[in-house]
């Protein structure tokens, strides 16, 4: 029987005189996830470590005004196309589309008002084992370059067994393109606690996909084998991250697609687990999707004042954004991310929490 809660309080209201509510999910064992209407944001993770203190895991602004001015898409539904685009530019059914810019000359997470900057509609939903919120929001035909109207619902649900699930569904009136993903950034030993250098990464992924020096892959699905990119045994970030291998200097750290191994196309799969020894806090992720970024905080320059009150600095965070490959419209070698009319877009990704 679920024995979790939901709370619902006014949260802010945007710059142009939107209200926006935050959801309080929180389970029978005390695990609670903050969700904003705004963005799909989730603004805080609060998880106990070995000795059952609570902390929020999860970095993010303790204000709505700095969401909307600052925020480098912390916690947020990223879309309609997670990653890059390279040059903002594809074709689909032969014709050209093209997207802004806005990640010097690719397009970056939806554009210049994405997914990340929408105001969502919320519905709460009660489960067996778990209470969640559902978020809705339709993204009309030519909206930030892409075709065809798009109605997603992105529901997250906390369980009694100290998950976050998050199931992602889109259909469309028109061929498009779609690849949704969340993008948390984590600190497993408290957000604002310091580097995540420490952190021991296992990621369920024999291959990755190389970039260029302008982060769009090269197409290429690369051995992670004699790499900085091979985390098939767990292992510390701090050393690939201060590796002289040319992708990681290109990325100033990692913020790489790694595909992952899975049996079939539909499986929820193990796809990666992160401990950090201080705390003894472990979360993994599962997902049904073809691939993973492992992100490490690389453009966090000290500007921002997170949650805490303390500032974020490089390599203060980590994320694990589970999606389809960056640039896969232009790269017709990668698994598609068409999404044509009758069809229904549908990928679940789940985020475990635990401590040792």
């Amino acid at each position: 029987m679920n024995h979790g809660t939901i709370t619902k309080h006014p949260y802010g209201v945007t710059a142009d005189g939107t209200s926006v509510d935050a959801y309080t999910l929180t389970n029978a064992t005390g695990i609670s996830v903050e969700i904003l209407t705004y963005g799909g944001i989730i603004a805080a993770i609060h998880t106990p470590d070995r000795g059952g203190e609570m902390a929020n895991i999860a970095l993010g602004f303790d204000n709505l005004a700095d969401y909307e001015a600052k925020s480098p898409y912390f916690g947020c539904i990223t879309g309609r196309f997670a990653n890059r685009i390279a040059n903002g530019k594809f074709s689909l059914d032969g014709e050209a589309y093209t997207l802004a810019t806005n990640d010097g000359t690719n397009h970056l997470h939806g554009g210049l008002v994405g997914f990340n900057k929408q105001v969502w509609q919320a519905q709460e939903v009660a489960r067996e084992n778990g209470v969640g919120v559902a978020l809705s929001y339709s993204s009309a035909d030519g909206e930030e370059g892409y075709p065809g109207t798009l109605d997603v619902m992105v529901t997250y649900t906390l369980t009694d067994n100290d998950a976050l699930t998050i199931d992602y569904m889109a259909t469309t009136d028109k061929a498009t393109v779609v690849n949704l993903t969340n993008h948390s950034l984590f600190n497993l030993a408290g957000e604002g606690s310091g580097t995540i250098e420490n952190h021991i990464l296992m990621l369920n992924a024999d291959r990755y996909t190389p970039s260029n020096d302008n982060q769009i892959p090269t197409g290429e699905l690369a051995p992670v084998d004699g790499t900085p990119f091979d985390f098939r045994l767990p292992k510390a970030l701090a050393p690939g991250q201060r590796s002289n291998h040319e992708q990681i200097v290109w990325a100033h750290g990692y913020d790489h697609n790694f595909v992952i191994n899975r049996p079939n196309d539909t499986a929820l799969v193990l796809t990666a687990r992160v401990y950090e020894p201080g705390s003894g806090r472990i979360l993994e992720v599962w997902t049904t999707e073809p691939g993973v970024q492992l992100y490490t905080g690389n453009f966090l320059d000290a500007t921002l004042v997170g949650t805490s009150g303390r500032i974020y600095r490089q390599s203060d965070g980590f994320a694990l954004e589970t999606q389809h490959f960056p640039d896969s419209p232009n790269q017709p070698n990668f698994p598609s991310t068409v999404l044509r009319p009758g069809e229904t877009y549908q990928t679940t990704t789940v985020l475990r929490f635990a401590a040792i």
